[in-house]
């Protein structure tokens, strides 16, 4: 079952479960999707699907920051309970050991020298370890490597 149907799946099992939040945060998530694919007149890969989550993950948890710096906690609340929700659809997370060993796997296989190189490393990267670790972190992981 893709990642798609399992998302559809648990909506109807929320509607059942008449649980708000739950239902409310897939229905968000389903009209995401939905518009990806209209925009991109295709149907989504698990790739897609898995990249439109995380940036919905990245989006909740800057709110988070965002409505506890404005001192709104029901606010903040409200989105972690969207981030947990959201979470439960990525795959299990990289360790920093794996995602050293990867990006050093990496480098070896595209042969970089040094910074100026670096877009060829996150390319690669991009396409392994899409929705297994934050882009973010690999990036620090691989200028400090390749420094």
């Amino acid at each position: 079952m893709g990642l798609k149907s399992q998302i559809e799946q648990d909506m109807r099992s929320a509607m059942k479960a008449r649980s708000e939040v739950q239902l409310s945060t897939l229905r968000l998530l389903l009209a995401a999707l939905k518009q990806q694919e209209i925009d991109s007149q295709l149907n989504l890969s698990e790739t897609d699907v898995l990249s439109i989550i995380e940036k919905m993950i990245k989006q909740r948890r800057e709110s988070i920051r965002i409505f506890l710096e404005a001192d709104r906690k029901e606010l903040a609340d409200k989105e972690q309970a969207e981030l947990d929700i959201l979470i439960t659809y990525m795959p299990e997370q990289l360790t920093e050991i794996e995602i050293r060993e990867a990006v050093q796997k990496a480098i070896d296989t595209t042969s970089a020298q040094g910074p100026r190189d670096m877009g060829k490393v996150m390319s690669l990267l991009k396409s392994e370890l899409s929705g297994k670790a934050d882009f973010s972190s690999i990036s620090g992981i691989v200028k400090e490597a390749l420094s």
